[in-house]
C-alpha cells in the first residue's frame, strides 16, 4: 500500500494522478526489481493499469520517471522512520519500520543504482532517510535490544533483500497466477521473523568480517550517469 500519498485528500485530476503513481510505483517495484533498468515502460504501464499516454504526460522520459519513483519509493521509507521514532519502545519501532518497509518494498528499485542519473531531490531525500534510520538504530541501540555488532546499513540491506520478488515474478509473458503470491509472501513472513530474532542483542554468533561499507553502498548511484552525487552528508 502506497501509504505516504491520500488520494482521498485531494479531488479531481489532482487525485487521479496520485492514484496513478500509487500504481506505477508499485508496478515499477515488480519490473524492475525482476529485469532490471532496461524493462521498457510499456510493461510497467501494463501492469500499472494505465496507457502509455498518461505517462508520458506526467513523465517526459523513461529517466524521469525512474528518478520519481526512487524519491517516491524513499519518502515511503521516511514516512515509516518517522513512525518508528515514535515508538514507546526502540526495539519495537525498529522492528515496525524494517517490516514496514519490506510490505511496501521500499528497497525493490535498488536495482537501479548506477543506471539512472541521480537528481539533487534523489539526493536530497536520500540523505533524509540515511538520517531517520540511522537515528531508528541508534536508538534500539542505546536501549540495548539491538546487538552492538548491527550497523544501519546492515538495516538497510536486510530490507533491500526482502524487497524482491522471487526470479520471474514480474517478468513478460508470465501470467499473474504464475506465481503463488500468498505462499512467496507466507515464506517472507517466516524469513523475515528469523531475521528480526538475529537482530537481537546480545546475539549468538558475532557477525564475520567487516560491517558494510557506506561509501560503497551508496557510490552504486554515482557509477551510472550522473556520477560524482552521493547521498553521504557532506560528500
Amino acid at each position: 500500500m502506497f501509504r505516504s500519498l491520500n488520494p482521498d485528500s485531494v479531488h479531481g485530476r489532482q487525485a487521479e494522478a496520485r492514484r496513478n503513481d500509487r500504481a506505477v510505483l508499485d508496478a515499477a517495484r515488480d519490473v524492475f526489481s525482476a529485469q532490471g533498468a532496461d524493462a521498457p515502460i510499456s510493461v510497467v504501464a501494463e501492469r500499472a493499469g494505465v496507457g502509455m499516454g498518461t505517462l508520458y504526460r506526467r513523465y517526459g522520459s523513461k529517466a524521469e520517471l525512474l528518478q520519481r519513483m526512487c524519491v517516491l519509493a524513499m519518502e515511503q521509507g521516511i514516512e515509516a522512520a518517522g513512525e518508528a521514532l515514535q515508538a514507546d519502545d526502540p526495539w519495537t519501532g525498529l522492528c515496525g519500520y524494517i517490516r514496514a518497509c519490506v510490505d511496501m518494498r521500499s528497497g525493490a528499485l535498488g536495482s537501479l543504482a548506477g543506471q539512472i542519473e541521480m537528481t539533487d531531490e534523489m539526493l536530497s531525500t536520500a540523505r533524509r532517510g540515511m538520517t531517520l534510520a540511522g537515528e531508528v538504530v541508534a536508538r534500539a541501540h542505546r536501549a540495548g535490544s539491538l546487538r552492538a555488532d548491527v550497523t544501519a546499513l546492515d538495516i538497510a540491506l536486510l530490507i533491500e533483500s526482502f524487497s524482491r520478488h522471487a526470479p520471474g515474478y514480474g517478468a513478460p509473458n508470465v501470467p499473474d497466477g504464475a506465481a503463488d503470491e500468498d505462499e512467496e509472501r507466507n515464506a517472507q513472513i517466516r524469513l523475515l521473523t528469523v531475521a528480526l530474532d538475529g537482530l537481537r542483542a546480545p546475539g549468538v554468533t558475532p557477525l564475520p568480517g567487516r560491517a558494510p561499507s557506506v561509501a560503497r553502498y551508496v557510490g552504486r548511484w554515482s557509477r551510472g550517469p550522473g556520477a560524482g552525487k552521493s547521498p553521504v552528508a557532506g560528500s
